[in-house]
């Protein structure tokens, strides 16, 4: 299911300089919360690994395509999606508007 962020948490989440983000494993459980800085850009938010890890949090990410993120107020389930190189060719992970609520 594909829904769009409510404003307020989508407010909480574009005020704060970090989340928490945890990947889902197959069995729904969760991995370790890991902080991450984060970003709005219209109604899509974004977290961007400082070191692209095929066995961490990015790579585990990337892989599921299922994490839960957290700010004061706020915790939801959401999609990781992998977006394009930059011309530096740094790679980023948004955590898309999808949500299993």
């Amino acid at each position: 299911m594909t829904a769009t962020w409510i404003p307020e948490d989508l407010g909480r989440i574009d005020s704060a300089d970090e989340l928490e983000i945890a990947v889902k494993r197959a069995d729904g459980t969760l991995q370790r919360w890991v902080p991450i800085w984060v970003v709005c850009v219209g109604e899509q938010v974004y977290v961007r690994t400082w070191h692209r890890r095929d066995t961490g949090w990015f790579g585990h990410a990337l892989r599921s395509r299922r994490a839960r993120i957290r700010v004061p107020g706020v915790e939801v389930d959401v999609a990781a999606v992998m977006m394009a190189a930059d011309r530096a060719g740094a790679r980023s992970t948004t955590t898309s508007t999808t949500s299993s609520g």
